[in-house]
């Protein structure tokens, strides 16, 4: 007996076939690193994807441009009507605020890098920031006078801002302000992996303004490799000092020889000291963090380039999961590595 199939079955059956001949296909189909640009606080941001020649670029760049975005409106001293600029609007001690989850999330961390280098990462500076000419207020002619210097540091200090076990924050002195710029960027570095990674994509790597985050591997397979650039202010942007392979990490580089001014001579880089006010002075041109995520790593680079080579690679030593480097320029104008114990560098 003939067992003979109904036509809409058989279609039913050739549609499943085409559609599963489809689905192998997409899976099986070639990898690309789908690249993709743009600009946001104040910088530029370059993103590499591992994904298949099927995939929208336009609709990721959307997302991560709406994503960083929304962190610009949230944290960016630039924008007066930020959440940032109108919480430093507030005149008031002890009024609260209610930030949003970002603010917040940045907050709580900012208040643990204040903890873990005693001070010498500190997101309050921004009194000392404008002072200086570093800031949202323009570059200035001269060195601020000590007097100056001493009324700016009257509000300043971590500890002044208070952040309520409810998610409120508030000021005990009206008069502080926040920046949080030395850890905002590393904080948009982790906000768009955590989106590339919600997306379905496991390997990519998230660069803003020098800010890096990596996941998983390059198309060819091997280790994504970021470069440190050459603590120089004559080496070009491209100049790679050392190449650091990355690999479901963040690694996040300060430097004192791209933002400066001189007078008579002498040079004011913009990472200053929270405890004298003043730009650093200890020979530390470059600080390199590599950590479990771009906040942390971008907030201690900063750290570190105060609290110098001895201070500053004892701390990285003792935190779980944390590598560093710092290089020193000689008085004859050698550089000098100070890695952490377990960094890893190549040429």
């Amino acid at each position: 007996m003939l067992n003979l199939l109904r036509p809409e079955l058989i279609r039913k059956t050739r549609l499943a076939s085409v559609i599963l001949m489809i689905l192998v296909c997409i899976a099986c189909q070639p990898k690309r690193e789908l690249q993709l640009s743009g600009k946001t606080m104040g910088t530029t941001y370059h993103i590499k994807v591992v994904t298949g020649w099927l995939t929208s670029g336009a609709h990721l760049q959307r997302q991560i441009d709406d994503r960083l975005a929304a962190i610009n409106t949230s944290m960016s001293t630039y924008d007066p009507t930020s959440e940032i600029s109108r919480f430093n609007a507030i005149t008031t001690a002890n009024e609260p605020f209610s930030p949003s989850a970002d603010l917040l999330e940045v907050l709580r961390v900012a208040a643990e890098l204040h903890r873990l280098t005693d001070g010498a990462w500190d997101g309050t500076l921004d009194p000392l920031v404008n002072l200086w000419g570093f800031g949202r207020k323009g570059s200035v002619s001269q060195v601020p006078d000590e007097r100056e210097i001493r009324q700016a540091l009257d509000h300043v200090g971590f500890d002044r801002i208070l952040l309520e076990p409810s998610g409120t924050i508030s000021k005990r002195d009206p008069v502080v302000t926040l920046d949080l710029a030395s850890i905002a960027k590393g904080f948009g570095v982790d906000a768009i992996a955590r989106l590339l990674g919600d997306n379905g994509f496991s390997h990519f790597l998230v660069e803003i303004g020098g800010e890096v985050y990596a996941r998983g591997r390059r198309k060819d397979g091997n280790a994504w490799r970021v470069g440190i650039n050459r603590p120089d202010k004559e080496a070009p942007f491209n100049d790679v000092y050392r190449a650091v392979p990355l690999t479901d990490r963040a690694m996040a580089t300060s430097g004192d020889y791209r933002i400066f001014f001189q007078v008579d001579n002498q040079s004011y880089a913009h990472i200053l000291d929270p405890r004298t006010g003043r730009p650093v002075t200890n020979g530390v041109v470059s600080a390199t963090v590599v950590a479990a995520n771009c906040t942390v790593a971008d907030g201690l680079a900063t750290a570190l380039m105060v609290m110098g080579p001895e201070k500053g690679l004892a701390l990285v030593n003792r935190l779980a999961s944390v590598e560093g480097l710092m290089v020193v320029r000689l008085p004859d104008g050698s550089l000098v590595d100070h890695p952490s114990d377990g960094f890893g560098i190549g040429r």
